[in-house]
């Protein structure tokens, strides 16, 4: 599986299982429209633009390309990269019947034609180093290390530490885990001096 710098934007989690297969990439879902009343969301769409840059791959269909419009409202042009698949008439296997504009979305491409629409917009592929020398990720171990995970206080300092990034509340342990391996590396994870709160009565 290629592994891409970019973050992949879609719109859903359908689209983000169907795309996992494909590419080893951090995949955002938009929640259809849900994005337009998401400040966090979106503040985490420019923050990852930023670091790593976005590529765009939502349905043909005019929700769609509503989404990427709104998209492009609120994240600089040269920081997107926008990836279209082709108009086919269909129908996911999941769904009782067709879209309203009778269109297939991203969820139902093949592997190949997800892949191609990435290379046709430029996609950076990382290409590992001789030896295998890649850079280690951050791992689940490592937020448990930190207590943020699989403590008694690792809710409130996953807390802490979302707010630190100014990333979205509601992040899972997964999510997070995903959003830290695209803006920073392991080595500068580990020295991370976490903004902990404080526990009853050290306020």
């Amino acid at each position: 599986m290629r592994k891409l710098r970019e973050v992949v934007v879609v719109e859903g989690r359908y689209d983000k299982n169907a795309l996992s297969q494909v590419v080893d990439a951090v995949i955002l879902e938009t929640a259809g429209f849900g994005v337009f009343n998401d400040r966090q969301k979106q503040a985490l769409l420019r923050t990852m633009a930023e670091k790593r840059g976005l590529i765009v791959l939502t349905d043909p269909d005019g929700a769609g390309f509503v989404i990427r419009n709104f998209i492009r409202s609120c994240v600089p042009a040269a920081q997107v990269k926008h990836a279209y698949i082709p108009d086919r008439s269909g129908k996911e296997r999941r769904k009782k019947k067709a879209s309203k504009e009778g269109k297939l979305g991203v969820e139902g491409m093949r592997p190949e034609t997800l892949l191609d629409a990435l290379v046709r917009a430029g996609a950076t592929f990382e290409v590992e180093a001789p030896g295998g020398d890649a850079a280690e990720p951050i791992t689940k171990t490592d937020l448990f290390a930190k207590g943020l995970s699989g403590g008694e206080h690792s809710r409130e300092k996953r807390l802490a530490l979302i707010r630190l990034l100014d990333l979205p509340e509601h992040l899972s342990a997964n999510a997070l885990l995903d959003v830290l391996n695209a803006l920073m590396s392991r080595e500068e994870f580990i020295a991370l001096d976490l903004p902990y709160p404080p526990r009853r009565g050290e306020e």
